[in-house]
């Protein structure tokens, strides 16, 4: 039948003579076609959006990475490594994270550089948030310090504790106070600080669950 338009069909018989109207049959649309005789298909079903995670950054991702930080007339030079394997710092894993650390001074006219204290301060995190840090760790040494002017050189070691089962990566702040000598023969020193931070990434432990 066409579209929409409805049509009929008369059955004529002829008894004794006579004509007798039989049937009168009529043709529509079928069922499935409404409106404008179109059928209405069936919205596909939406595909689900799975995020994908962002890469987090890791500043030991090579084995180590050297930084250069400043204070007034002090430049230092620090090296940083970690003697656990990159796929072995989980979160409830203790995580050793070494430094190694020469000045030079400008301009310089014979004084000597003490490290008289540093410190390091872990703060886990993820991509939504930041948890609490953990007790910051402190090498603080007699007084003026640890000589650091080249060529001599300041090394240390201080271990990330366990973090958060969601953190996926560790941000170290770490804060270095020094003592300049005014003068070479001088006894009083000009104390100035510099602060530093790497980021390493939290891998999961296998036996944790998926978040």
């Amino acid at each position: 039948m066409g579209d929409g338009v409805r049509r009929g069909r008369i059955a004529l018989a002829t008894v004794g003579g006579g004509t007798m109207l039989l049937a009168l049959v009529a043709c529509g649309a079928p069922p499935w076609a409404q409106g404008d005789g179109r059928a209405t298909a069936s919205p596909a079903p939406s595909a689900s959006v799975v995020p994908v995670p962002e890469p987090v950054s890791n500043d030991l991702s090579s084995g180590s990475t050297q930084k250069q930080v400043t204070a007034g007339a002090i430049a230092a030079t620090v090296d940083y490594w970690s003697t656990l394997p990159m796929d072995r710092w989980t979160a409830t894993a203790l995580k050793p994270v070494s430094i190694s650390m020469v000045t030079t001074v400008t301009p310089d006219d014979g004084q000597k550089v003490y490290l008289q204290r540093a410190t390091m301060t872990a703060v886990p995190g993820n991509a939504s948030q930041s948890f609490s840090p953990l007790a910051p760790q402190t090498d603080q040494g007699n007084p003026p310090g640890y000589l650091v002017l080249s060529p001599y050189s300041y090394s240390q070691t201080f271990n990330v504790g366990e973090v958060p089962a969601d953190a996926t990566f560790v941000t170290m702040q770490f804060t270095y106070e020094f003592l300049l000598q005014t003068t070479p023969t001088s006894s009083e020193f000009a104390k100035q600080t510099a602060s530093d931070t790497i980021t390493v990434a939290i891998t999961r432990d296998a036996a944790s669950p998926a978040g």
